[in-house]
């Protein structure tokens, strides 16, 4: 039996009905400003750009983010760089899910993973935290672990204490002349999410 948001079927103002199932919030997550603009902690705003700009779609400034939307494949992708600053990024998302009622399974959370090397990719429909402030207000606000991230490795070559200096840092040269093409797979890695399904793209993406 289909859920609330599966059930309904929302009309444009155009006249025409979007199935909710068929509909997909993506959130980059990050800091607003130029301050933060080309740090670590802001990979998630940098990936929904590089989609936007595929896409050839701009960003309007909204209640609690910039946001952006186009489809695909006959899926509608919903992009959402929240305005909130990182740790009140819960708040930005459950407003656009209600909003444009889309299914916890459908939010895809796009943030930058300590954990794991310059560029790798990691796409998983669960998990903790991990420290990270936005995860944690995001899991606050849906009250759930279960929803899906889409980790983006920033490896984690910083020296005792010195965690909050290195992910409100700015890339090393080395980064940046690899960025362009992580930034390429990392939108396909969310085109795949939308029309291949959470688990074929972990299966194609994961570890790339």
């Amino acid at each position: 039996m289909l859920s609330f948001f599966g059930r309904i079927l929302r009309k444009k103002e155009t006249g025409k009905q979007i199935d909710p199932m068929k509909k997909f919030l993506i959130v980059g997550l990050g800091n607003i400003g130029l301050k933060y603009e080309n740090t670590r902690h802001n990979i998630g705003f940098k990936i929904l750009d590089e989609l936007a700009s595929e896409k050839e779609v701009s960003f309007e400034t909204q209640k609690l983010g910039d946001v952006a939307s186009f489809k695909y494949k006959g899926r509608t992708f919903v992009l959402l760089k929240p305005s909130t600053y990182m740790n009140l990024s819960g708040k930005a998302v459950n407003y656009w899910m209600q909003k444009e009622k889309i299914s916890l399974e459908n939010l895809l959370v796009v943030t930058d993973d300590l954990n794991l090397s310059f560029g790798t990719l990691r796409l998983k429909t669960k998990g903790s935290d991990g420290g990270h402030n936005g995860l944690k207000d995001i899991q606050a606000q849906l009250n759930t672990t279960k929803y899906n991230r889409f980790r983006f490795g920033i490896s984690d070559e910083f020296a005792k204490g010195q965690q909050v200096d290195y992910v409100l840092g700015e890339w090393e040269e080395d980064e940046l002349q690899k960025m362009p093409e992580r930034l390429k797979t990392s939108a396909e890695l969310i085109l795949s999410f939308g029309t291949a399904g959470v688990s074929n793209t972990m299966n194609s993406f994961n570890g790339k």
